[in-house]
């Protein structure tokens, strides 16, 4: 029987024992836990060692991020070296795991050190003073670390720990948690179905007294029923439309992730000639430059993307986007 497979990311040195007795804690739940020290990492020899463990990130189930006093070692993607200075700028690898497990939408849960924690929210009060020292961090950037995990609107529930049975404690009730919304979603999931069916028959009496309706307008009110009927039909029309972008998974991940409704989609779609292009506007229209290069990769690096734009396409009666092919020299 499959295993949940739980990936457990920060660093190892100063959190080594909390990482063992973590390890223990999933095995003994029955899931499969997944540490770079054991080996669970399969690691390719044509990449750098982090993108490996980027990989595995996006094939776990479960993803824990736990967060001390270290910031850890560059990623591979990074355009200069580590220094040894404390304000120095720089993406770890912890931090780009932690990257692509939110934007795979794995389920996520934070744990920071309590003493991590404390002193966050002196940086918090002194954010423009280079000159202070902090007792419990090797670097600033894991004030900003906790900082853009706190500013998440979603999947970023953190805990702070002094010692492990806090975490075991606070994990049991998550996952019980978790488990018990997953039996109520099975359960509702059963009652929409026959809702659904119900549904289906009451539109089809819609249909019925629409057609009886429109025939009655038309003998009373001959001049204006044809405005009318036509009005009421594009507005049909258009909820249909939007009810049905509403429904699709790419549409459904930009409402969850950058707050954009359906009206905005439609817009955006209707006034696209490529793929970029629709990454580009939506960019403009949240106002946020850099999701057009993420979306980018994410139409590049996830098959169903683009198939999801183009059924978006359809419902709306557009051309679909095709592929651009390289050209042969």
């Amino acid at each position: 029987m499959a295993k949940p497979r739980v990936f457990v990311s920060s660093t190892y040195y100063d959190l080594k024992h909390v990482r063992s007795s973590l390890d223990i804690f999933i095995e003994s739940l029955g899931y499969e836990s997944v540490l770079s020290e054991k080996g669970d990492i399969a690691y390719s020899p044509d990449v750098p060692l982090d993108e490996s463990c980027y990989r595995d990130v996006s094939n776990a189930d479960i993803f824990i991020l736990i967060v001390g006093g270290r910031y850890g070692s560059e990623s591979s993607g990074g355009d200069k070296k580590k220094s040894n200075e404390f304000y120095e700028r720089y993406e770890s690898v912890t931090k780009k795991e932690f990257e692509e497990a939110i934007n795979k939408d794995i389920p996520t849960y934070v744990l920071v050190e309590q003493s991590v924690h404390s002193e966050y929210h002196t940086y918090l009060r002194n954010k423009e003073e280079e000159n202070i020292s902090y007792a419990h961090v090797d670097s600033v950037n894991i004030f900003k670390f906790i900082e853009e995990i706190l500013s998440l609107p979603r999947n970023n529930p953190t805990q702070t720990f002094e010692k492990f049975s806090d975490i075991e404690i606070w994990l049991r009730e998550q996952w019980a948690g978790l488990f018990r919304e997953l039996l109520k979603r099975m359960s509702d999931q059963k009652k929409f179905t026959e809702l659904s069916e119900q549904v289906e028959g009451l539109k089809d009496i819609n249909n019925t007294l629409k057609t009886y309706l429109e025939s009655v307008m038309r003998v009373v009110s001959p001049d204006e029923s044809s405005k009318l009927i036509e009005v009421e039909d594009k507005r049909l029309i258009e909820k249909y439309r939007q009810e049905r972008i509403r429904r699709n998974p790419l549409a459904e991940y930009l409402y969850r992730r950058y707050d954009i409704g359906e009206k905005d989609i439609i817009s955006v779609l209707e006034s696209s000639k490529s793929a970029n292009d629709f990454s580009k506007k939506i960019s403009e229209k949240i106002k946020l430059p850099e999701i057009k290069g993420q979306l980018t990769d994410l139409f590049e690096q996830n098959g169903q993307a683009p198939k999801d734009l183009n059924h978006m396409r359809r419902d709306l009666g557009l051309t679909i986007f095709r592929k651009s092919r390289k050209k042969s020299r």
